[in-house]
This record gives C-alpha cells, sequence and structure tokens, in this order.
C-alpha cells in the first residue's frame, strides 16, 4: 500500500519570494481569503497547490528554484596595491572607472571605489559586484600591474 505524497507547504515569505511580492501583501490574500492557506499555530501555510491555483499556472518547485542555476553572487573585494607610483595609481584609476561604467545588462551595477596613499605608494581598490564583473576588474588590475612590473 502507497501512502499518498503529502503536499509541500510553503510559508508566507516563501510564497512572498517565488511571488516577487512584499510578505504583508501575501498576508493581505489569505486574511481575504483570495488565497488558501492553513494556520498552524500562529503561521500561516500554503500548498504548492493552493498557489498554483492562485496564480493559475505552475509554480516551479522550491527544490528546483534552491538547486537550480538561479542564485546570484554578490563579491566585495578590497585590492591594496603596493609601491604603485602616482602615474600609475591614476591609469589603474581610470581603467577601472571606465569598466566598472559600462551597461550591463541583466546584471546588476558594479560598485568601485579607488584611494591612492601617496605617503606610502600604496592604491587601494574596493568592488562590489557579480562574480563575472569582479573577475575582470581584478584580472585587468593584474595585467597592467604584469606590465609596469621591472
Amino acid at each position: 500500500m502507497t501512502t499518498p505524497a503529502t503536499p509541500q507547504l510553503l510559508s508566507v515569505e516563501q510564497v512572498a519570494e517565488i511571488l516577487k511580492l512584499h510578505v504583508r501583501t501575501v498576508r493581505g490574500y489569505v486574511r481575504a481569503g483570495t488565497l488558501k492557506a492553513t494556520r498552524i499555530g500562529k503561521q500561516y501555510r500554503i500548498t504548492l497547490g493552493d498557489l498554483e491555483a492562485f496564480t493559475g499556472r505552475p509554480v516551479e518547485h522550491l527544490d528546483e528554484r534552491e538547486h537550480g542555476g538561479g542564485g546570484q553572487i554578490e563579491v566585495s573585494s578590497v585590492v591594496n596595491v603596493a609601491g604603485v607610483t602616482p602615474a600609475l595609481a591614476s591609469r589603474l584609476t581610470n581603467l577601472v572607472m571606465a569598466v566598472a561604467n559600462v551597461p550591463r545588462p541583466n546584471e546588476p551595477p558594479l560598485g568601485l571605489s579607488t584611494t591612492y596613499d601617496e605617503p606610502r605608494d600604496r592604491l587601494r581598490v574596493l568592488v562590489a559586484g557579480d562574480l563575472a564583473s569582479t573577475r575582470e576588474i581584478l584580472g585587468m588590475i593584474h595585467a597592467v600591474l604584469a606590465r609596469n612590473e621591472p
């Protein structure tokens, strides 16, 4: 004898994430009776079937959402480059700023700042962005420095 599959229960937060809505909006739908939910303790739970009935279309399973190619990676890096002349610091700053200002469709904007500490001959580059853009910036810094080695 096989037991019927237990319906997957979703939290209000998970439903809000799937629908790209605010949690309060989802709770409002539940309270109004527009979105069927079960109250367990102080929490509402929504079955995948009820969510699909609400949206009128199939909803991908959370396991697929979590383990698929989905998530976006953001990297924050601090690069300290010692022994940099003011001219080289200026070249590096211009280069990385130009790259940071290139429009990147479907990618979040790249955050970038540079600071040159002249008494210490040190350039500090702060990079915040997606993995590919950060790798591109770090590769450019490396390439420029490799060309300027004695």
